[in-house]
């Protein structure tokens, strides 16, 4: 993998942690907000927090899109999981919420998982697929030079 693509991995879960902090942060000092009162939310981006909030989800969803153009869903989303390690350390310390051992346990348990996946490959290349003819079975159809 070349450096860009790595700088894009970490694009995302800077983006994704500095983005989702804010628009906490932006929404408790807004308050309560109820899917009934959708004026509320829209007003809600006024809140320079959640603004810049949604400014880097944005930023997240960029590069998101940008390396599942280059890698596989199996591969991008997982590699992305240290941002609950980021996540949970920012709202400790930034927005002093509490967090149970059972979620640090859990957080340490995705985050060991990327390395399984981490040690595989980004991509893995399509199997050839031949379609069928309408109506025939699949064991009456086989792509060529295989019985």
């Amino acid at each position: 993998m070349t450096f860009r693509k790595y700088l894009v991995l970490a694009g995302i879960t800077v983006f994704s942690t500095l983005g989702d902090s804010l628009l906490a942060r932006g929404m408790k000092q807004i308050g309560g907000a109820s899917l009934h009162h959708v004026s509320a939310l829209l007003f809600a981006i006024l809140n320079p927090w959640v603004g810049l909030g949604i400014f880097l989800l944005l930023a997240f969803f960029a590069c998101y899109m940008s390396a599942l153009s280059w890698a596989d869903l199996t591969y991008v989303l997982p590699a992305t999981s240290l941002s609950y390690v980021f996540v949970a350390l920012t709202g400790r310390i930034v927005l002093h919420e509490n967090i149970s051992p059972t979620r640090w346990l859990g957080i340490i348990l995705i985050t060991a998982g990327v390395g399984f996946v981490a040690a595989g490959p980004s991509f893995t290349p399509a199997r050839e697929m031949k379609t069928r003819p309408m109506g025939a079975s699949a064991d009456t159809f086989a792509p060529e030079g295989k019985p």
